[in-house]
């Protein structure tokens, strides 16, 4: 007769303290975060996309910076909210932006418009006949670069 193999245990049927503990992290930020948002503008609340506890600092963590100037009006008041809810006195409130990091494209991607050779060479010749000589320096800086970027192209 044929013996029957093993049955297989689902990896999270095993005790893990370690994972427990990752399981009660993300608990705890989730409710954290949930608190925030409550206690914030609907709208602002929904910009914070995560949180963390962190050494006595609360990072918060936005898609843009106009966002994130925002949310640093409400400093004080998400850090009041927050007292209940953790296990250490939190601080500090830093705001991190994550835009470039997910991959959101919030517009087309602009590139500079380089002058002709013949306009740059009209910026360095002009830039012979000015008499402040910071203005001249200017001038020349400015005509070196578009050449050597022009170059580029």
């Amino acid at each position: 007769m044929p013996q029957k193999p093993p049955s297989f245990k689902a990896s999270s049927s095993f005790q893990n303290r370690t994972m427990a503990y990752f399981y009660s992290q993300i608990e705890q930020q989730q409710r954290i975060l949930q608190r925030i948002q409550a206690v914030l503008p609907e709208v602002l609340g929904k910009q914070i996309r995560y949180c963390l506890i962190k050494d006595k600092k609360l990072l918060l963590y936005t898609d843009s910076a106009a966002w994130a100037s925002q949310l640093r009006f409400y400093n004080n008041v998400i850090l009041a909210a927050i007292v209940p809810l953790t296990r250490t006195p939190v601080e500090i409130m830093q705001i991190k932006i994550i835009g470039g990091q997910t991959g959101l494209i919030l517009g087309p991607r602009r590139k500079a418009k380089i002058p002709s050779i013949e306009k740059i060479e009209l910026i360095r010749n002009d830039s012979l006949t000015v008499s402040d000589n910071q203005l001249r320096l200017a001038l020349l800086k400015l005509s070196s670069t578009l050449e050597r970027l022009s170059s580029k192209t």
